[in-house]
């Protein structure tokens, strides 16, 4: 009798637990630290979790406070392709873009930050700190910040990627002399949607002063600034500024950005879950 009362208890505790682990909602979130701490703080502005005093720009999985929710921790680039595996996950909408192109469905955003979250995180031009001024980089700039480039943004993205730049030029730098670069040619390290999209109409740009804008593809994050920091490339364009403070804190590097081009709402996507229902919203 004794053997098969322990035997219902035991039973009772696992259907117990598993009934506990089916309820879980698994919410995937970038696991570095700014844009881990981004998500982590649009979930909290909409009540789906709490996150604990003082947590702020470096918040992480351990200062959640919420019962029935699982945060789960990913590489951002991977995240779309974990979302068969999670309820929900938070995407920057770079990802959301490349996933698009590459004919994978996703639905649209249910959540999405305030504009006062992700315009701080404007995405940056960066290059070496000793061409920080020189003739090749103000081009550079020029072209980026131009009024096609912006023009461009807004035609192509549908407010998954706004233009910050308020004040675009017509493409060039009216104190350059072009003809003294004329057959130049700019390596930039990029990331592939949109910064190498929106890269393509800067080469135009400088195509036409005979500057050769050549775009190097990464699919990753890591890259980009040691190759700007080392001379192999002379600029990059993936990151916002915060996550480059974070390189330069954590390596002592000397990679400086030089313009803001645009910036990414970063979303709550829906995986397993196609509402917001599991998260009594």
């Amino acid at each position: 009798m004794k053997k098969l009362i322990a035997l219902i208890l035991t039973l009772a505790l696992t259907l117990s637990l598993t009934a506990a682990f089916a309820d879980t909602i698994k919410i995937g979130v970038p696991d570095d630290t700014t844009n881990e701490a981004r998500a982590l703080q649009l979930l909290a502005d909409n009540g789906v979790i709490q996150l604990k005093e003082g947590a702020g720009e470096t918040a992480t999985k351990a200062d959640v406070i919420a019962d029935g929710i699982e945060i789960v921790e990913v590489q951002a680039d991977l995240l779309v392709n974990q979302l068969p595996d999670l309820d929900y996950a938070i995407i920057n909408s770079n990802f959301v873009l490349d996933a698009l192109d590459a004919g994978f469905e996703i639905n649209d955003a249910l959540l999405v930050e305030a504009a006062d979250k992700y315009l701080p995180r404007a995405n940056v031009i960066a290059v070496n700190g000793n061409n920080v001024d020189a003739p090749l980089t103000r081009a550079l700039i020029a072209a980026a910040t131009s009024q096609q480039v912006k023009d461009y943004i807004e035609a192509t993205y549908s407010g998954a990627v706004l233009s910050v730049v308020e004040n675009p030029t017509d493409g060039y730098d009216p104190d350059v002399d072009y003809g003294a670069l004329a057959g130049s040619e700019i390596i930039i390290a990029a990331t592939p949607a949109p910064h190498a999209q929106i890269l393509e109409v800067v080469k135009e740009i400088l195509a036409a002063k005979d500057i050769t804008l050549k775009i190097e593809v990464f699919t990753g994050y890591t890259e980009e600034n040691p190759a700007v920091d080392a001379g192999d490339a002379y600029a990059n364009y993936f990151q916002h500024q915060p996550y480059l403070d974070d390189y330069v804190k954590e390596t002592g590097g000397n990679v400086v950005s030089v313009a803001i081009i645009h910036t990414e709402p970063m979303g709550l996507y829906g995986g397993r879950q196609a509402d917001l229902g599991a998260l009594g919203k």
